[in-house]
């Protein structure tokens, strides 16, 4: 989960809400590649980060902090199980997004190498599938890399915007380095609530629409996963909305 504190309570939006975000800036991109592969792209952007630990309704305290809030995924360790498992359904959609899928788990864990054993390995396996997959597909490294690039970035847009990042005073911050070549930013002079800027513009459409759902909960704290799991279940919905648009050119 993404969890954001609100003057009333938490905001939750959970992270496969948070990965469709990522696929709806994804798709306002110039297509990279042919047609299947870049539906299959979008595909492993929406997808990246499902086969999360099912924590709702066994008791214990996965989706808690000790002091009993909802846990922000960055609040939670590494789960080698939940990599394992969305690599292993990526498979069920082909060669290009397992190859898509496990660049991703590098990036995200190659840092923790020398930790256990157990990741190693899997780090490990990451890389030796992703030559084969490279190999089999007819891909080389490079357009490998831009096409997660692509990834990479649409992940980056959509947690800077979940996660409530944007800089204030209309101060830029950094969102990736896209297939493109440059390094984007994102900005928002007017205030929260306002247009949201990007340089350079990457989208082939001038204005760029997204959103995300998100629960809202009043109470903060909770004696376990199935008191949260049965608040998120009941609590309002509300529709997080962000208008995107070019940064104005600098006279």
């Amino acid at each position: 989960m993404i969890v954001n504190s609100t003057p009333a309570g938490w905001q939750v939006i959970y992270q496969q809400a948070h990965a469709l975000l990522a696929a709806q800036a994804a798709w306002h991109w110039p297509p990279l590649g042919p047609p299947d592969q870049f539906v299959g792209l979008l595909a492993a952007i929406a997808q990246h980060d499902d086969e999360q630990d099912d924590w709702h309704g066994r008791g214990g305290h996965h989706g808690l902090t000790p002091a009993g809030a909802p846990a922000s995924f960055v609040q939670k360790e590494f789960s080698l199980v939940q990599a394992q498992s969305v690599l292993a359904a990526a498979r069920f959609q082909g060669r290009w997004r397992s190859l898509l899928t496990s660049q991703h788990l590098s990036a995200l864990y190659g840092a923790l190498r020398g930790q256990t054993k157990e990741l190693d390995a899997f780090l490990d396996e990451l890389a030796a599938r992703q030559n084969e997959w490279r190999k089999a597909l007819k891909i080389n490294k490079k357009e490998a890399h831009q096409a997660y690039a692509l990834l990479h970035w649409c992940d980056r847009l959509s947690l800077i915007l979940c996660r409530q990042e944007i800089p204030e005073m209309g101060r830029a911050v950094e969102i990736y380095r896209g297939p493109d070549g440059p390094t984007h930013t994102l900005a928002q002079p007017g205030g929260p609530g306002q247009l949201v800027v990007i340089a350079p513009w990457p989208f082939r459409v001038k204005e760029v629409a997204v959103s995300v759902e998100a629960s809202v909960l009043a109470q903060l704290q909770f004696a376990d996963d199935a008191a949260l799991a049965a608040a998120l279940r009941a609590a309002p919905v509300e529709t997080l909305r962000w208008e995107l648009r070019p940064a104005p050119a600098v006279k």
